[in-house]
This record gives structure tokens, sequence and C-alpha cells, in this order.
């Protein structure tokens, strides 16, 4: 996987409605989530529900990978 740096957005900062690519569901205004910036292309940036990320995570790198 790419190097990618991960960015809370507290729900006071989340203006818009945003599709989560881990579950394709709406992250709506005010709601917690992450926004994923690949460092290689800025442009690629994802919004992320928290649980989906993590759930790609594990998948990805098994049980014990985190957000660091």
């Amino acid at each position: 996987m790419d190097e990618v740096t991960v960015a809370p957005i507290q729900p006071y900062a989340a203006r818009k409605t945003y599709l989560c690519p881990g579950c394709d569901g709406t992250i709506p205004p005010g709601t917690f989530h992450l926004v994923v910036v690949p460092d290689h292309a800025p442009d690629l940036r994802r919004h992320w529900h928290h649980g989906c990320w993590n759930k790609d995570l594990r998948r990805r790198f098994g049980a014990d990978a985190s957000l660091n």
C-alpha cells in the first residue's frame, strides 16, 4: 500500500455530504470521519467513515493495523 496521510474531520468542520469508498454509504454533514490523502496523488483524497477505514486496514494488514 502506498503511503497516505490520515486526518480526522471533527463534526463541526464536516459541512458537506461525502461518499465513503469503504461502504459506498453517505457521510452526512456533522459526522466525524477521516480524510485519507495518498501522498503521491493528493487529488485522490477520499472521505471515510472511521469504522470503514479501520476495517479496511485490518483487511489489508491484519488485526494489529492502526492509524499510525
